[in-house]
């Protein structure tokens, strides 16, 4: 069983004590209305077709926690001036970067700033160091024990954080845009079964990376069919490898190529929903897992969203960023538990556990520049929204007896992300350079090690490179055969 939410607040905190506090939690709601903002009507307070989103592309990263990845938001000065000059001085963010964990014989392990203090080869990717561990059991272990406690399958490396100055595409995007603290994983469990939820509510009981090699994809629902049989355009945008045929050849005809991404955003041509997937596959790819280079994940996040930027779609449109699940890194907060189907008072069977805070942005001319959300969300928000605006469902709640708008009951009671978004107030203006400067990513962790290969100094030991579940042979094998080929 799990400990409760003040033993992992205590563990969370180690030796830091009560400097590592911080803000009192509070609500959505609440904390809307301390900030004077509830009375600022939201767009579910329109119909659907007056809301004045008509196009949502929603990109999905990998394997980083909010602490790891947008934790310094907390402790940036000038962002938080502004946010108390503009919504009132009880804005804050939930974010703590400073943390320390104790490890299996107690001894307690700090936190660390990583391109500083990194003890591998390329602190932007990790050589050196295990991919941390994020499946099933292991995400079990970090809450109960900490994030380098047995069980928790990781090293230091789960225990490094980055700064504004290493993610420079996030820090312009979460000045000007909104950012969400208690955005969790569907799931306190690995990649496949979090990407399952956010295309469908539920991971059919997959508990794994899971094949579906049998079924010829998953048959249940997802969401490209519902769209597609309401009229609706959709389509998955892949850089390589397409999560999106987990469900089988009958997505075949959604998924496109990243390149028809950029010609569709530069002739007006996307769907009414966008769902882009970055390179998964080899040393270079962008998906922010690693042992992949942040900096290449920062190019690619970059490049799609000034794309949606500069498109005739963007005044209308809505680009939502987040990550499927926290890959092992530490995060500060105990992860909820949410309505599922799969719901079980047994820990190793119960699906409502959700997993730790995901990095989230929503960036759009209707949401509040420089904010924070505290509503608590979840991939399944994301269908929530997309079925207020597209597909029936009420704003709100669960709706009625006989309703048939949602998937299960996880997406039926989430929180609908539309509630972040004005209706009042629209800005287009970016307010930033699009042409963010990026540094190139280095040579991957491979390369690296060969470039030891033969040298008398004493090098360390490194991890090989980590192979993303979406690009293993099985995983290239089952995409041929669903007629899908790099």
């Amino acid at each position: 069983m799990g400990m409760d939410r003040r033993r992992f607040l205590q563990v969370s905190a180690g030796a830091l004590g009560a400097a590592a506090v911080g803000p009192t939690l509070l609500g959505g709601e609440r904390a809307d209305a301390l900030s004077g903002l509830a009375a600022q009507r939201t767009v579910l307070d329109a119909l659907p077709g007056d809301s004045g989103i008509d196009h949502v592309v929603v990109l999905m990263m990998e394997n980083r926690s909010y602490d790891s990845y947008l934790g310094w938001l907390s402790r940036d000065r000038g962002y938080r001036a502004r946010g108390k000059s503009r919504y009132g001085w009880r804005f804050f963010t939930r974010g703590r970067q400073h943390q320390a964990y104790p490890d299996a014989n107690g001894v307690l392990h700090h936190t660390r700033h990583f391109t500083i203090n990194a003890a591998g080869i390329d602190p932007y990717r990790g050589c050196g160091h295990p991919d941390p561990g994020h499946g099933w059991n292991a995400g079990r272990a970090q809450r109960d024990r900490g994030f380098v406690a047995a069980g928790s399958g990781n090293d230091d490396f789960a225990l490094s954080y980055y700064r504004a100055s290493d993610l420079p595409v996030y820090r312009e995007l979460a000045y000007r845009f909104t950012i969400c603290d208690r955005w969790h994983a569907s799931l306190l469990g690995p990649t496949y079964p979090n990407r399952e939820y956010l295309l469908s509510g539920q991971s059919g009981g997959n508990k794994t990376n899971y094949l579906p090699v049998a079924e010829g994809g998953f048959q249940w629902d997802s969401i490209y069919d519902r769209l597609g049989r309401a009229g609706v355009s959709v389509a998955d945008y892949a850089a390589d490898l397409p999560p999106a045929l987990l469900f089988g050849p009958r997505v075949l005809p959604y998924v496109r190529s990243i390149d028809a991404y950029y010609e569709d955003c530069a002739t007006g041509n996307l769907p009414q929903v966008s769902y882009v997937d970055p390179a998964f596959n080899g040393g270079n790819r962008s998906d922010d897992h690693p042992h992949g280079d942040i900096r290449a994940g920062q190019r690619f996040v970059r490049d799609a969203f000034a794309a949606f930027a500069r498109s005739p779609h963007w005044e209308r449109g809505l680009f939502v960023l987040v990550y499927d699940e926290w890959g092992g890194f530490f995060d500060h907060l105990a992860p909820p538990h949410l309505a599922d189907d799969r719901a079980s008072t047994t820990d190793a069977e119960d699906f409502s556990q959700a997993g730790f805070r995901v990095p989230a942005i929503l960036a759009s001319p209707r949401v509040r520049p420089g904010f924070a959300s505290h509503r608590l969300y979840d991939h399944t928000s994301v269908l929530r929204f997309l079925e207020w605006r597209f597909l029936g469902a009420p704003a709100h709640g669960p709706g009625t007896a006989g309703d048939t708008w949602f998937f299960t009951e996880r997406d039926r009671r989430a929180e609908n992300l539309g509630r972040t978004l004005l209706l009042d107030v629209s800005d287009p203006e970016i307010g930033f350079d699009l042409d963010v400067a990026v540094d190139p990513p280095s040579a991957s962790c491979d390369a690296a090690a060969s470039g030891l290969a033969g040298e008398q100094r004493s090098a360390p030991v490194l991890e090989p490179d980590s192979v993303h579940p979406f690009a293993t042979p099985e995983a290239l094998e089952y995409f041929a055969d669903v007629g899908f080929t790099l």
